[in-house]
């Protein structure tokens, strides 16, 4: 296997177990994830679909085929993820950084995916 080959493998792989990893607590309904949420002012709602949303994500991305448009979709979600810690929720939650600190790695993992992919979303418009 190629160098650049096990890069972007690499990098699909930490997106989607980092979005996979966060399923549990979105679809269980533990106390923090409620908790953010309702701070959000999205709970159940939001959770919910923020979480089914990240699964299509997720698939999406470890789908060679389907990389780049899982990429956009999580670009959005991390995104929107990026914005709430930044101006509601804060860097720090409960202590400790390390939703932002995901939401910020899988975000970078995605705009890279999303650059290399994006000849599989200017197919669909006709552009390639």
């Amino acid at each position: 296997m190629k160098g650049t080959t096990i890069f972007y493998w690499a990098l699909r792989v930490v997106a989607a177990l980092i979005m996979l990893q966060t399923l549990y607590f979105k679809f269980t309904a533990h106390e923090q994830s409620v908790a953010l949420f309702t701070q959000l002012g999205m709970e159940p709602w939001g959770r919910i679909g923020i979480g089914i949303l990240e699964l299509i994500a997720a698939v999406l991305i470890l789908y060679p085929r389907t990389t780049g448009w899982g990429a956009a979709l999580g670009l959005g979600l991390m995104s929107g993820a990026l914005f709430f810690h930044l101006t509601i929720l804060g860097i720090i939650v409960d202590g400790d950084a390390v939703l932002f600190i995901y939401a910020l790695i899988t975000f970078v993992c995605c705009v890279i995916l999303f650059i290399r992919y994006r000849n599989q979303l200017l197919r669909v418009v006709g552009k390639q």
